[in-house]
């Protein structure tokens, strides 16, 4: 076994950027969180990959700084395996690609049946990838060597299968499919924070009521605030369906909380304080929730029937017409055309030309290559819906 150090060092850092700086070709880049463990989704190992450099494993919360490695390799390539994941992560320690290529996201538009990382690198390379670490907490210090050599791994050959897959994207005409797609994942904005998100509790729905929400909110903080104190992921301090059982049992005391049997976690009894001041908050609360959350979210298509017979007729002509494109191309359906997209352009109907499909799927953040590829078969199969309707009442008659 290849014994891998981790960089926790400035001199040692510095000696590390500059091998990379001299090193060929694009970089291979992985992040290793602690997700599940801690409450943030900071990188707590960053491996890095370049011909004729090696592989260098970064410790983040030891080195701090990390400008000499963004100077170092910030205008080359970055190779990613599912880079949505890792990039949030990066621009926290403010390394920041301006091109990346994403051998997950190629692997789905070249129809590869399993696109892991393991699986990828096995069906390109013929290399068989351990991947017994992959939820492990990286946040342990000091680092175990086999998980130093799974984390290696996960860039070691990624340059390889960059160019495999390079290669079958070229064979297959998905060349500029994929550096749309590549592109419009580095530009993805980060998302929005949520208005209410105390409502994504699990099992919330089982609580009725405003003042039973207000307290459901008010334990959904609290743990909130100590996991951030903690640095502790909230559910493995209390999880959901204890804060829930907790509002379902309306104890009238502390201990009668502390009775509660669904009230579990490690710290459900060592701050029973905390838990009982945020009952009680929540009791108190004029500020009471909505029972009900307005949102844009569209009709269960089961209904559309009854509630937009034409928006209805359009889905059903057009779901089987792309379906049937992306089996043709060899893509999964929801790569070639997300499948909240055209429900919108058929509910809110987009009309029955290519020009304005066209329009209403980049609205919906559809890029050129999948526009150019579904948006007149869409607006084809809306013609056929229309029609379909207009002859209707004549053979009904």
């Amino acid at each position: 076994m290849t014994e891998y150090a981790v960089i926790d060092d400035t001199i040692a850092f510095e000696e590390a950027c500059a091998a990379l700086a001299a090193g060929t070709g694009p970089v291979a880049v992985d992040v290793e969180r602690a997700s599940g463990f801690r409450y943030s989704q900071r990188a707590y190992l960053v491996q890095v990959f370049r011909r004729d450099a090696g592989v260098f494993l970064f410790d983040p919360p030891a080195l701090g700084d990390f400008s000499p490695l963004q100077a170092a390799i910030g205008s080359v390539e970055w190779v990613f395996h599912a880079a949505s994941q890792d990039l949030p992560s990066l621009r926290e320690l403010d390394l920041v690609p301006e091109t990346i290529f994403d051998t997950e996201l190629a692997s789905r538009l070249l129809g590869h049946d399993k696109v892991g990382l393991a699986a990828v690198v096995e069906d390109t390379l013929g290399i068989v990838l351990k991947k017994e670490h992959s939820a492990a907490d990286w946040s342990t210090r000091p680092l175990p060597d086999t998980w130093l050599e799974y984390a290696a791994l996960d860039v070691l050959h990624l340059v390889d299968v960059r160019d495999e897959i390079a290669r079958e994207l070229e064979e297959q005409g998905k060349t500029e499919f994929a550096a749309q797609e590549f592109a419009a994942t580095l530009a993805q904005p980060p998302r929005p924070p949520r208005d209410e998100p105390w409502r994504r509790l699990s099992g919330l729905h089982q609580v009725k009521g405003s003042k039973n929400l207000a307290i459901a909110r008010a334990l959904w903080q609290a743990r909130e605030e100590y996991a951030q104190q903690q640095d502790t992921s909230p559910g493995r301090l209390v999880p959901d369906r204890s804060l829930v059982a907790a509002v379902m049992a309306n104890p009238d005391s502390k201990s009668r909380l502390a009775a509660v049997s669904g009230f579990t976690g490690r710290a459900s009894r060592s701050q029973l304080d905390r838990w009982w001041e945020a009952i009680v908050r929540g009791r108190e609360s004029t500020d009471l929730p909505r029972a009900r959350v307005s949102s844009d979210a569209l009709p269960p298509a089961r209904s559309w029937a009854e509630r937009n017979p034409e928006a209805d007729a359009r889905l059903k002509a057009a779901r089987p017409v792309v379906e049937a494109l992306a089996e043709e191309l060899s893509i999964p359906t929801e790569n070639l055309l997300k499948p909240e997209s055209l429900r919108r352009i058929a509910w809110a109907d987009a009309g029955t030309s290519a020009e304005t499909v066209g329009a209403a799927l980049a609205a919906q953040g559809a890029r050129p290559w999948q526009i150019e590829q579904t948006a007149q078969k869409i607006a084809d199969a809306f013609v056929d819906a229309a029609q379909s309707a207009d002859q209707a009442p004549a053979s009904d008659s």
